[in-house]
C-alpha cells in the first residue's frame, strides 16, 4: 500500500511538472502493477507528444524557410523588373537603344520570375501529390538518345562535350515520358553548370536485376561532402553567396527527386575530386 502511495504520489508531482511544459520528464515508479501500467502508459503519451511537438516545429520552421526563401527569390527579378519600368515610365532613357535595352531586361526577369512561379506550383503539386501521371511502356536507352540531341546546340554552345555509354539491353520501363524528360534535363543541365569546367559529360546506362540504371557524371569543381544530404532540397544552394543569372528557379533538382519519386525510383549523388554523379534507378518491365 505504501508503495501504492508512493507511485500515486510521484505520478501526481510529475504530471503536474509535465502539465507546465516540461515533457522531458518520465515517471519512475517502484511498483510492479497496475501504478507501473499507468506510470508507463503516461510515459508513453507523453513521448508521442514529444515528437509530434519536434515535427510540429521542424515543419513550421521548414514552413518559415520556405516562405523566406520565395520571398527573396520572388523579389530578386521582381526588384530589377520594377525599376527599369520606373526607368521608362519616366522617361529616364537617352535614346531608342537605350529603352530596348531597358524593356528587354525586365522582359528577361519576367521570364524568370513566371519559370519560379510554375516550378514552385509542380514542386507543390508533386508533394502534395495531385499530380498526374500518364504512363506508358516506354526504351529508356532511346528516350535518352533523343534528350542528347535535342541538347546538341547547348553543348556546342557550352564548349561540352558528351560521352554515352548506353546499354544493348533494352531497358523498357512504364513512365510518364514528359515528366521523366523533365527530370532528365534538369541532371543534364545541372551538370552543364556545374560540370562545364570539366569538358566532358558522360550519359551511362546498364541493366542490374531488375532496375534501369542511368549515370549523369560531370567532372566539374565537387560538391562539399556537408552539402551532399541537402542537394535535393528546395531552394538549396551550394554556393551560398551565387546570385542566379542563369534563368533557373532553384526547385530543378528538387522537381527531379520528386518525379523519380513518383514513378518508384530513386536518385542519388556522389561527389569527388574527380567526378559528381547522378544516380537514377527506376524498374524495368
Amino acid at each position: 500500500m505504501k508503495k501504492k502511495i508512493n507511485g500515486i504520489s510521484e505520478i501526481i508531482n510529475t504530471t503536474n511538472i509535465m502539465a507546465n511544459g516540461d515533457l522531458n520528464q518520465t515517471i519512475q515508479t517502484e511498483s510492479k502493477d497496475e501504478i507501473e501500467e499507468l506510470a508507463n502508459n503516461i510515459n508513453s503519451i507523453v513521448s508521442q507528444l514529444r515528437n509530434i511537438t519536434i515535427e510540429e516545429r521542424r515543419a513550421q520552421q521548414t514552413k518559415t524557410d520556405l516562405i523566406t526563401n520565395v520571398s527573396h527569390d520572388l523579389r530578386t527579378p521582381l526588384t530589377s523588373i520594377i525599376g527599369y519600368l520606373g526607368l521608362i515610365e519616366e522617361d529616364k532613357y537617352k535614346d531608342e537603344v537605350e529603352l530596348r535595352y531597358y524593356t528587354t531586361i525586365a522582359y528577361e526577369k519576367s521570364k524568370n520570375l513566371n519559370i519560379l512561379i510554375n516550378d514552385l506550383f509542380e514542386l507543390t503539386k508533386m508533394q502534395n501529390n495531385t499530380i498526374r501521371l500518364d504512363k506508358i511502356d516506354i526504351n529508356l536507352v532511346e528516350l535518352l538518345g533523343q534528350i542528347v540531341s535535342q541538347f546538341e546546340y547547348e553543348f556546342s554552345k557550352e564548349n561540352v562535350k558528351v560521352r554515352t555509354d548506353f546499354s544493348e539491353d533494352r531497358l523498357l520501363v512504364n513512365v510518364d515520358p514528359s515528366k521523366l524528360v523533365r527530370a532528365f534535363e534538369n541532371l543534364i543541365n545541372n551538370a552543364m553548370k556545374y560540370g562545364n569546367d570539366g569538358e566532358y559529360i558522360d550519359l551511362e546506362t546498364r541493366k542490374q536485376d531488375n532496375m534501369a540504371i542511368v549515370k549523369i557524371i560531370n567532372y566539374g569543381e565537387p560538391i562539399p561532402s556537408l552539402d551532399l544530404p541537402h542537394i535535393f532540397d528546395r531552394f538549396y544552394r551550394v554556393e551560398k553567396s551565387r546570385n542566379r543569372n542563369d534563368g533557373g528557379s532553384g526547385l530543378g533538382l528538387a522537381i527531379t527527386k520528386n518525379i523519380i519519386d513518383l514513378h518508384g525510383g530513386s536518385i542519388e549523388v556522389k561527389s569527388d575530386s574527380i567526378s559528381t554523379i547522378f544516380e537514377i534507378r527506376l524498374k524495368l518491365i
